[in-house]
């Protein structure tokens, strides 16, 4: 079978750089969208970046095609305006008022094409701070995430753009719920999705926990879980987790750990009450888990039912045997002729992966076009 193609026969027009808008034409062309990545004059830098920047551009400008226009010459923008007038919907990532100024802005675009859907991705939506500059870690420091990440007085960002990356799929939502509305009123709109925002639907749960019980979310460092064993724990070589999230699962790890007396403790019957109760709960439990390696502890409980996991890498994803065998991985060819593995969109349809054939990242390992 083939891979799923949904939105084939929708073509996008990607005016964007980094990995917030690259990160939301990436999910429309693995889906099957046409996406045409307009570049400057010798590329997107973003190619070019090294350190934690090195992966941004094959990661995010897969099953897409490049074309480099100077936009800021009659020719080039006559060009993208040509793009435009034949596409379904437009990506835009960058600052404020950029696009708009070359006469690329919604207004003037939906004037030749009425059912184009224009999607802009900024860091904050209308209102006091649009005009800001924002990047994924100043929208983590400014709406709580990094503040929830690090331990107490030292705010952490998160081990990925992941504010970039969910700020995105908010943007493909947005284009998603306009498509569908276009089909009953023949017209397209603007759409907009913001970093800031999208870290505060994020901490949303926190200031839900607030509001529920009086008191402000500790850092997650230092929280009090909802569940006694949720947490990391030594072994004799390497570290991992176990969760125990209901009644049911207590009993099953009181049996496979041969833990009758606190099984049959009725003080530690529910779980609320085991929470109350970590302080003599925990020291056991890490007392346990160094007793065996991690490969015991994980193949006891393999198939239990509970929540378990080894502290994995990044690199280790690459051999992953559940990744290898779902079809999780495909294969894409990077601008300097090297081959790699990277993840598939991790959905599933009809029984099919989207993407996972051999491809390059972004159509061709260089732009086309002047």
């Amino acid at each position: 079978m083939t891979a799923p193609t949904p939105l084939a026969g929708l073509t996008v027009v990607e005016f964007t750089h980094m990995v917030m808008g690259p990160a939301a034409g990436a999910i429309l062309a693995a889906l099957g969208a046409e996406v045409i990545r307009v570049e400057p004059p010798g590329g997107d830098p973003t190619r070019r970046l090294i350190g934690s920047g090195a992966g941004y551009f094959p990661m995010y400008n897969r099953h897409k095609s490049s074309l480099c226009l100077d936009l800021k010459s009659s020719e080039g923008l006559a060009k993208a305006k040509q793009l435009v007038a034949n596409a379904d919907i437009v990506v835009e990532n960058f600052r404020p008022g950029a696009l708009d100024r070359l006469g690329l802005d919604y207004d003037t675009l939906a004037a030749d094409n009425p059912r184009l859907v224009y999607c802009s991705l900024k860091g904050f939506l209308p209102g006091p701070y649009e005009n800001r500059t924002a990047l994924d870690e100043v929208a983590q420091m400014m709406g709580g995430l990094a503040y929830m990440t690090g331990p107490p007085g030292q705010p952490l960002r998160a081990g990925s753009s992941v504010i970039d990356v969910t700020g995105g799929m908010f943007g493909v939502i947005a284009i998603l719920a306009a498509i569908e509305e276009r089909h009953r009123t023949g017209r397209g709109q603007k759409v907009l999705a913001s970093l800031f925002e999208t870290t505060v639907y994020l901490v949303g749960q926190h200031m839900a926990q607030k509001a529920v019980t009086g008191t402000a979310a500790a850092p997650m460092p230092s929280r009090v879980s909802a569940w006694a064993i949720y947490d990391v724990f030594e072994t004799k070589d390497h570290p991992v987790f176990i969760g125990v999230v209901s009644d049911t699962q207590w009993e099953k790890f009181c049996a496979l750990f041969d833990l009758a007396d606190l099984w049959v403790d009725p003080a530690l019957r529910a779980n609320n009450d085991r929470v109350r109760a970590r302080y003599r709960i925990l020291p056991r439990i890490r007392a346990l888990t160094t007793t065996f390696t991690r490969d015991e502890i994980l193949t006891r409980l393999e198939g239990s039912g509970l929540p378990f996991a080894a502290i994995a890498r990044p690199e280790d994803m690459f051999d992953d045997p559940h990744l290898r065998a779902s079809n999780g991985l495909e294969a894409v060819t990077l601008p300097d002729g090297t081959t790699t593995l990277l993840p598939t969109l991790p959905i599933e349809m009809s029984g099919q992966r989207p993407g996972g054939e051999h491809i390059f990242a972004s159509g061709a390992p260089e732009p086309t076009g002047t």
